[in-house]
């Protein structure tokens, strides 16, 4: 049996709940629990790692992977319509890192992000937007506002990765909130989601992985086999033995590939094409290579992408 897809271990959000007060995807809960390790030389206290640490950094050097996914998303779109996109919609877009990746791949690209939680907009402001060209900045526009009421202009490409629409677990509430996707794409555009599942998916257990100076944990704490209800955290853990615990939780509810293909045509999309991951022969391993499949073999742990037109062009 192989490894949880390195897609599956990273490509995370936040958590929330349907009453609308949490709709971010990148806010800590209660700051995680910093874990001291020790002291300067002469016995005196001195700041571990994980004090020191920017948990929007680790988040980014572990989680996430923007150029890669701007070139994916543009090939998708490629795909289907024929011509490059231009105009992009991020929800749930935290410290706004696709967006930022998106301006920057062309002198043409715009980009709309829209998150509930000021904190990892703030972040986003000053660390990804500061360090683009001021040209590239005023082709971004962020939003601090709920995903399901945002009105925007409509995009060619509306994106909510890192599994963060999982967060609506009542099938009606998801249902509106495609609905809202539909409604904010031009005629000739898509909604591109990823999901992840698979037997493994549904055990408590806990995967590290080392990144850079620290270690990073996916820590699948439990799951309802009945409601489909999880709750996972991310873990960090720094070579002096600091830690910061629960830097992130995730409450949401795992929702499958036919359901989410279901609502996605009840909400009008006329077509949704799933992506599926292939596997290195060598190793039999993710080799993060996703092409359209419409069956697949069994997976104990994948990551797929589903692709959603407006319009099909056919």
């Amino acid at each position: 049996m192989r490894e949880l897809p390195e897609r599956l271990k990273l490509r995370l959000s936040k958590p929330g709940d349907e009453g609308g007060m949490q709709l971010g995807a990148h806010t800590f809960v209660n700051g995680g629990r910093i874990r001291r390790k020790r002291t300067s030389g002469r016995g005196r206290p001195g700041l571990t790692l994980a004090e020191r640490a920017d948990r929007y950094v680790l988040y980014q050097q572990a989680v996430q992977d923007p150029e890669g996914d701007v070139v994916r998303v543009r090939r998708m779109y490629e795909r289907i319509y024929g011509r490059t996109p231009r105009t992009l919609r991020e929800d749930f877009c935290g410290t706004a890192a696709f967006s930022a990746a998106w301006v920057k791949a062309h002198r043409e690209n715009r980009a709309i992000g829209v998150d509930l939680d000021p904190d990892p907009l703030d972040w986003g402001r000053r660390h990804n937007l500061g360090k683009l060209r001021p040209e590239q900045a005023r082709r971004i526009t962020l939003l601090q506002e709920d995903v399901r009421t945002a009105r925007t202009p409509k995009a060619d490409v509306l994106v909510a990765f890192n599994f963060s629409f999982f967060l609506f677990k009542q099938r009606a509430a998801l249902l509106d909130y495609f609905r809202h996707c539909y409604a904010h794409l031009k005629n000739d555009g898509i909604f591109v989601i990823d999901a992840y599942g698979g037997p493994e998916s549904m055990e408590k257990r806990r995967e590290r992985r080392r990144v850079g100076n620290f270690t990073y944990i996916w820590d699948q704490h439990s799951y309802d086999p009945i409601t489909h209800d999880a709750s996972c955290h991310i873990h960090f853990e720094f070579r002096d033995g600091s830690k910061i615990e629960r830097a992130w939780t995730y409450h949401w509810r795992l929702w499958t590939i036919p359901e989410l293909s279901e609502l996605l045509s009840e909400a009008g999309f006329e077509s949704a094409t799933v992506y599926w991951e292939g596997t290195e022969t060598s190793t039999n391993e993710p080799n993060g290579i996703f092409r359209p499949r419409k069956r697949a073999e069994e997976d104990p742990a994948w990551v797929a992408y589903l692709v959603a037109a407006k319009t099909d062009p056919r």
